[in-house]
């Protein structure tokens, strides 16, 4: 008989919550963690890195006090102290994931898992082996397993581009360096590579963010990606796009990052360089070979409930597959422990909105401009400027603009593009009109409050059709 009713293998945001979810429905559930409760996003991302831009955010903002009517003499920054907030923001996190593993009676297992044949051959759920952090092992069964065993930060040791903790950083160590760097050249202008440039420009160093296609921030709408780059550029950051980096070499007190671009070659140099190039999936190593799990380029296959083609074998969050998002994880941990407890739960198919926390912040759901013409689908596309947004404007926030684009022949809501301050809060309204399959009529039929940041989201449904008041 199996121990559990389900083993999750890996405790980030979509395994924990899983977990969770699984125990309000009556399994008995054991978690496996082969290194800190919270997983990558908990301890080394997604929150660690916010508490550091919001320093960074904090400090930036003393050299424009003056235009609040406001002035502070002597403005500076214990580097050592920023980052020090920022692990002590990773470790309270910790300690409530620990709590709410206890909470809901989950047994954590710390250890490295990795997966066997179960018992009953194909037809029954992976044995999971476990190397204790201990010492020694365990092998655990349950009628269920659950990977979310998540990502890390992807490699290219051909070029040099490869973490030595020293010189060329990834994530964890751009996050707990010992010194400040003077100068850093960042590769990848995705959400990381810009989230850590602001942070490092804000504190004064000077950063020049390297890409390989045409513009920053390529997933994002053209319109957002080159207004953001002008705004970033306004506060300091450099860039550099339409570029390959061919080799990145370590020399004297810092290091070499060799481009090309258009058939021309040049060396950046700096003190440090961050590589942002993307993830690989943490699916090497742990058996599924052995089983017969399907994969795609590194990510395991799922279906429309997280199901592997492995019986009993379910995954979740960044090892299935894009987008890499800590929400979506989650959202996908909770769909497939209802799934796994037999309630008729609907597809995974909400709406994943993506968000950058660099200064300015940049937000979007749903489909970009281009990607709807590039469908052939007719589309009416509204913005509307934060500069003539009353509370924007009292603020002093006024970069940025919200953009809208409605399906032409139903009216329905199909993208939403931002870029100012805080919208990575407004999002979510997009995000619920989407998901509830909202109208133009419906976003203009709502009263939005006054004075908000979010009336510029209503104004820009109405400019789409014609009907904007303010410009």
């Amino acid at each position: 008989m199996a121990e559990f009713d389900l083993i999750v293998i890996g405790s980030g945001p979509g395994g924990y919550v899983a977990a969770i979810r699984a125990s309000q429905l009556g399994q008995k559930v054991a978690i496996v963690e082969r290194e800190s409760l919270g997983g990558i996003c908990l301890n080394w991302g997604c929150i660690p890195t916010k508490a550091l831009l919001k320093s960074g955010e904090k400090y930036e903002s003393l050299s424009h006090l003056k235009d609040y009517g406001l002035s502070a003499d002597n403005a500076g920054f214990d580097f050592d102290a920023i980052i020090q907030r920022s692990r002590g923001v990773a470790a309270t996190m910790n300690k409530g994931v620990a709590y709410l593993m206890k909470k809901n009676k989950i047994e954590v297992i710390e250890g490295t898992a990795k997966l066997e044949k179960g018992p009953s051959g194909a037809s029954g759920a992976p044995k999971v082996v476990i190397a204790l952090k201990a010492g020694g092992s365990r092998t655990v069964e349950a009628k269920t397993v659950m990977l979310a065993v998540g990502a890390r930060a992807r490699a290219i040791p051909q070029i040099g581009l490869e973490a030595d903790g020293d010189r060329i950083w990834a994530y964890r160590e751009a996050m707990a360096p010992k010194t400040m760097p003077a100068s850093i050249v960042v590769i990848g202008s995705g959400a990381i590579g810009v989230e850590f440039g602001s942070f490092y420009r804000a504190l004064g160093a000077e950063v020049t963010v390297v890409e390989a296609v045409d513009r920053i921030m390529p997933v994002e709408d053209e319109e957002v990606s080159k207004a953001a780059q002008k705004a970033f550029e306004k506060r300091g950051m450099k860039f550099r796009t339409g570029c390959k980096v061919t080799k990145v070499s370590r020399g004297g007190k810092g290091v070499q990052v060799a481009i090309e671009a258009g058939g021309k070659a040049e060396t950046l140099e700096a003190e440090v360089c961050i590589s942002a190039v993307g993830i690989t999936a943490n699916t090497d190593g742990i058996g599924l070979e052995a089983l017969g799990v399907n994969m795609d380029r590194g990510h395991i296959t799922i279906d429309s409930h997280c199901q592997t083609n492995v019986k009993g074998l379910y995954a979740i969050g960044d090892c299935a597959g894009a987008p890499w998002l800590a929400h979506k994880a989650s959202h996908e941990g909770i769909h497939a422990a209802e799934h796994i407890a037999g309630y008729r739960t609907p597809n995974v198919n909400s709406p994943i909105a993506g968000c950058t926390y660099a200064q300015p912040q940049v937000a979007s759901v749903g489909i970009t401009e281009q990607g709807a013409r590039e469908a052939k689908r007719e589309v009416k596309v509204g913005r509307f400027p934060f500069r003539v947004n009353g509370k924007a404007v009292a603020a002093g926030e006024i970069e940025g603009f919200v953009k809208v684009i409605f399906d032409a022949k139903t009216g329905a809501l199909i993208g939403a593009h931002m870029l100012g301050a805080e919208v990575t809060e407004m999002i979510q309204g997009f995000v619920t009109a989407i998901a509830m399959e909202a109208t133009e009529e419906d976003i203009h039929g709502i009263v939005y409050p006054h004075p908000t940041m979010s009336e510029a989201m209503h104004e820009a449904a109405l400019d789409a059709y014609g009907r904007v008041l303010h410009i």
